[in-house]
């Protein structure tokens, strides 16, 4: 079964890329920081402005933090993401040369950085073969029998791993992020067309019977 997901959505999706816009790795790494609870839309709205008005670590290292927690309050939980904003920028200059760690541990030790998200950044810009457990990916892997309804994110992140070939992780990763946020949908799913149908677990789609 496996096998016919992963053709579909290759199918479906065949160029997947991350929705977060970013052109430097540490970029990337804060953009992610400030998705929790956000849309990457909101998101890119306010990184396009303050990677613009700081285009460096150091610069944004010494910025007023009142004038980052301006730019970003749309996302969300601003006065909290301004500090570990600061934090995660003065670490990466004071220990690891601004450069964004290849190490699960070290990202993680980072202020705002847990397993979702290191899984994130370490699939994106070292394609390491992890799967970060989001929304998404938790309803797309119970509704097509890949995982049971009461499992935590951890246990779903080591079924997926467990089945997906290790060198499609990375782009399986990212189909299935984009199929639960375009097809798959939490509310009124796309069940129409889906070529999933069949084996889909959701009672949404006794709606198109």
């Amino acid at each position: 079964m496996m096998n016919r997901i992963i053709a579909y959505l290759e199918e479906l999706i065949p160029n997947p890329v991350i929705e977060l816009n970013y052109s430097k790795d540490y970029e990337l790494l804060l953009a992610v920081m400030l998705s929790a609870q956000a849309t990457d839309k909101m998101v890119n709205a306010a990184t396009s402005i303050l990677f613009t008005k700081y285009p460096s670590l150091e610069a944004l290292r010494d910025a007023d933090i009142e004038d980052i927690m301006d730019i970003i309050r749309p996302v969300g939980t601003f006065k909290r993401k301004a500090l570990y904003l600061k934090k995660i920028v003065t670490e990466l200059l004071d220990k690891y040369e601004g450069v964004v760690p290849n190490d699960r541990n070290r990202l993680e030790k980072l202020p705002g950085i847990g397993r979702k998200s290191a899984n994130v950044v370490l699939s994106v810009l070292y394609n390491e073969p992890y799967i970060a457990v989001d929304t998404h990916v938790s309803r797309v892997s119970v509704r097509l029998g890949l995982a049971n309804s009461n499992d935590d994110v951890l246990t779903i992140e080591k079924k997926l791993t467990k089945i997906i070939p290790k060198e499609k992780t990375k782009d399986m990763h990212l189909r299935l992020v984009l199929f639960g946020r375009y097809y798959c949908l939490a509310r009124n799913p796309k069940c129409q067309n889906c070529k999933l149908y069949d084996i889909c677990k959701t009672k949404e789609k006794e709606r198109f019977k």
